[in-house]
């Protein structure tokens, strides 16, 4: 892949080159009214019979932030091929995170459908309305449809994996050049924007653990042209570990988000 380097890294480039990874960059479109089954942020979910709107621990119905339908997306392993998975949250001053948990799902909740029905008329409809809404970064009366292709990149240094393999002290050989090196770096090599899988961006700090490796199962950056928007031009993540995901179980997500 092509890889634009500051001359300091070119002797690292097939180490750099080394951390590539396959992912699937999310593609939000113009809002307009979408299907239950298509990949969307905002408006109305796919939910059909049975299935329980998610709320909070006090019975109030959380917000529907987006799903994505794997159906429609570019194969990307571990990942399921078919299947819809959402994302809900809760209108707090936190967005629904956990500061001290991030798996605490009392107040967001992500939910796999892995067998769609695909006939309208089976589907709930009476689901809840959002009125009044204040504290969420997004619109959830709005559809913005979401589209797909696949891409690679190598690890940015805002993600943990980055570190562990170049090392914490990596950037300081550069002696008084270290920190236009990183910053050189850090603006060629971005891991910005809406995606699945790969490398995670930050505007903060990586919340995962080295030793308890979780993949990015949805990034959802804010987004102008959504109104979408993370506090102060956050980013929002949900992680989960790669057993989990071939068990098609999202029931221990890591939900954060940050911002400048």
């Amino acid at each position: 892949m092509p890889l634009d380097l500051p001359a300091a890294l070119e002797p690292f480039r097939d180490q750099l080159l080394a951390t590539s990874q396959q992912y699937v960059r999310v593609i939000a479109g113009p809002a307009r009214p979408t299907t239950p089954w298509e990949s969307k942020v905002g408006g109305m979910p796919y939910l059909p019979p049975g299935a329980l709107f998610p709320v909070a621990p006090d019975g109030r119905p959380l917000f529907f932030l987006a799903q994505l339908n794997f159906a429609d997306m570019p194969p990307l392993q571990p990942f399921p091929e078919r299947g819809i998975l959402q994302f809900y949250i809760h209108d707090d001053d936190l967005y629904g995170m956990d500061f001290d948990d991030g798996e605490n799902a009392d107040t967001f909740r992500v939910l796999f459908f892995p067998e769609p029905l695909t006939a309208a008329a089976a589907l709930q409809t009476d689901l809840p309305q959002p009125l009044g809404v204040d504290l969420l970064p997004h619109h959830p009366g709005v559809s913005h449809p979401l589209a797909f292709e696949a891409a690679t990149e190598v690890a940015p240094a805002t993600d943990y994996r980055f570190w562990q393999t170049f090392g914490a002290g990596f950037f300081q050989q550069f002696g008084e050049a270290e920190w236009d090196v990183q910053d050189a770096y850090g603006r060629m090599v971005r891991s910005q924007g809406h995606k699945v899988g790969g490398y995670a961006y930050f505007t903060q700090d990586d919340p995962r653990r080295p030793e308890d490796p979780m993949l990015l199962l949805f990034q959802l950056d804010s987004d102008e042209q959504m109104d979408l928007m993370w506090g102060d031009m956050g980013v929002g993540h949900f992680f989960v570990r790669e057993k989990d995901l071939l068990a098609r179980d999202f029931s221990r997500v890591l939900y954060d988000w940050d911002c400048l």
